[in-house]
């Protein structure tokens, strides 16, 4: 008997066989059963996922004679008739026969009636193959005809198919199957043919099916005739990825900025024959499953690792934060999806790997949050190590104690009964007016402590300088008032306005001068003369005056300028 491969031997004969895909087939079973069947189908989906199979059990089924929940019965005449080969169901490969004689003579042999059973099935496998011409013969008679004709469409790429043909169609769409029906099809197959696996090495193809359970079963044949039992290591030497625990350094290299270690690891890898795009698909793979440790719980029960190994991907994860993690993949990704355009490939995976090993050489976002992240975990590592550290011990004091030095005549000091009395002037803010430019007063000095033998004489009160006939100037005078007036007055803009008066003295009158006349106006205002008389009377100055200076001969002569030229114009002089 000749060698039959797992997909073709384990194809499913009933509906109850198939692989998930429960809503497809409950449809089907219910128009079986309520005598509703259609005229045209569409099967759409991934490759691999049951649309052929669901065709051919749906042909027979639609002419058994007993039909058992749906499916057919295999035990009646027309059900062997059919199992034997019978033209009632005919299959078409549109890929090889996609041209418009083709779907012409389908045209003409429709018109026939069945043979053994009650319709003819007419199964075209990868329709939107056909060209135009194909589609326009085949469109008439799919949409009208013979009351014994059934037309089941397969394809996996649905939006090649021009829209009159699919408004003609009951479409149903076939999805990928969860690892975890694979896994579960893949034991029953293992069982039944009495091979000894490992639970490990069943995830591990059904994880390469990739929801394609014809995938699945071409992958696990080749695993099955590798060795005597199925295990992981065989697997992947099988599916050609690189050694797990070489990866994992090279992974665990680059997330902990070891350059010269990541590099090497994938030389070596390289250099056993693997090649760039293997490495990349390895590499993002281990860290997906990083991901899955450092995120989810039952990391354990969804990754389906041997314990060693996933003792090293949690390794990893605990070792890494989520901000490394995320920007490796993102970098490798890209990177990826860039190797078609390169012309150096192992250039693009060294590049990759020093982009994630060093995190310092950029300037983004992400590779600055990696590395706050890493002094953090420094940080919290150096203070966890000081805290368990062992207690320093203790260093016995063997120098005799000192007593606390006295200061000589310490108790025989006494202090003072009065403060001593400064002069008014020295109590006033030491800057000096921009007009002015008085230097800075200095600051006095407490007088030396005393012995308690010399009692301190009260310091006598100085009465304040004399204004006028005394020896402080107008311009000393002037400095005093504009410190006065900033301590006594809070009013910013009478101080603004005093700013830029010229002051002189009239015997002990101290008159202050400006040249305009709106300041002359707004400093003799009631409540800014009586600001002032108050800053004055703290100097010792009782009288003062504010005038309107006259103005100078330059301002003279510019005025009479102005005049002469706009003559025509008035000028007012403020």
């Amino acid at each position: 008997m000749p060698h039959l491969s797992l997909y073709r031997k384990f194809r499913p004969d009933t509906f109850d066989k198939i692989v998930r895909q429960e809503h497809v087939v409950r449809i089907l079973r219910n128009q079986i059963g309520q005598n509703a069947v259609g005229h045209a189908y569409l099967f759409t989906g991934p490759r691999g996922t049951g649309k052929t199979s669901v065709a051919r059990i749906f042909a027979r089924a639609v002419n058994c004679e007993h039909p058992v929940n749906g499916s057919p019965c295999g035990t009646c005449a027309t059900c062997r008739a059919l199992a034997e080969g019978s033209l009632d169901i005919t299959e078409i490969d549109a890929a090889s026969n996609n041209g418009v004689g083709e779907m012409r003579d389908l045209r003409e042999k429709v018109q026939y009636p069945p043979v053994t059973g009650r319709y003819k099935v007419y199964i075209v496998d990868e329709v939107h193959m056909l060209t135009d011409s194909a589609f326009n013969a085949l469109l008439k008679t799919l949409e009208e005809p013979p009351a014994h004709a059934i037309f089941i469409l397969a394809t996996t790429e649905p939006q090649k198919i021009p829209a009159t043909i699919l408004s003609r169609c009951m479409r149903l769409d076939f999805k990928l199957i969860p690892e975890e029906d694979l896994e579960r099809h893949l034991t029953a197959i293992l069982d039944e043919i009495g091979k000894p696996y490992e639970k490990e090495a069943v995830a591990a193809i059904a994880r390469a099916g990739a929801g394609s359970d014809r995938d699945m079963l071409s992958v696990a044949e080749a695993c099955i005739v590798y060795s005597d039992k199925l295990t992981y290591d065989a697997v992947c030497s099988v599916l050609g990825a690189a050694d797990f625990r070489e990866t994992a350094k090279l992974v665990s290299a680059m997330l902990s900025s070891e350059m010269g270690t990541a590099i090497s690891v994938a030389e070596g890898v390289l250099a056993e024959g693997k090649s760039v795009g293997v490495l990349f698909k390895d590499i993002l793979t281990l860290l997906s499953r990083i991901t899955v440790a450092k995120t989810c719980r039952n990391a354990e029960a969804l990754l389906s690792l041997p314990k060693e190994l996933f003792a090293l991907v949690k390794e990893i994860s605990d070792g890494a934060s989520e901000r490394a993690i995320l920007r490796a993949t993102e970098i490798f990704a890209r990177t990826e999806s860039e190797l078609r355009f390169v012309s150096s490939p192992r250039i693009s995976l060294e590049t990759a790997i020093l982009r994630v090993a060093c995190p310092e050489s950029e300037q983004d976002v992400d590779a600055l949050l990696v590395r706050v992240d890493r002094l953090e975990k420094q940080l919290k590592e150096a203070a966890e190590a000081a805290k368990n550290a062992p207690p320093a011990p203790k260093i016995r004091e063997t120098a005799p104690k000192r007593e606390k030095e006295v200061p000589p005549q310490a108790e025989d000091y006494s202090f003072p009964d009065e403060e001593p009395v400064f002069e008014e002037a020295y109590f006033s803010d030491p800057a000096p007016s921009p007009r002015t430019a008085e230097p800075a007063a200095p600051k006095p000095t407490a007088e030396p402590v005393r012995p308690a033998a010399e009692p301190v004489k009260p310091a006598a009160e100085v009465p304040p300088k004399p204004a006028g006939g005394g020896t402080m100037t107008a311009e000393e005078a002037f400095g005093k008032f504009m410190r006065t007036l900033r301590k006594t007055s809070r009013n910013g803009v009478l101080f603004t306005m005093c700013m830029d008066l010229v002051s002189s003295f009239e015997g002990e009158k101290l008159v202050f001068e400006t040249p305009s006349e709106t300041v002359f106006r707004a400093l003799n205002r009631p409540e800014h003369i009586k600001s002032m008389e108050e800053a004055l009377s703290l100097l010792g100055i009782s009288e003062f005056e504010v005038r309107k200076s006259a103005a100078s001969p330059k301002e003279q002569d510019a005025v009479e300028a102005l005049k002469k030229n706009f003559g025509d114009y008035p000028v007012e002089i403020k």
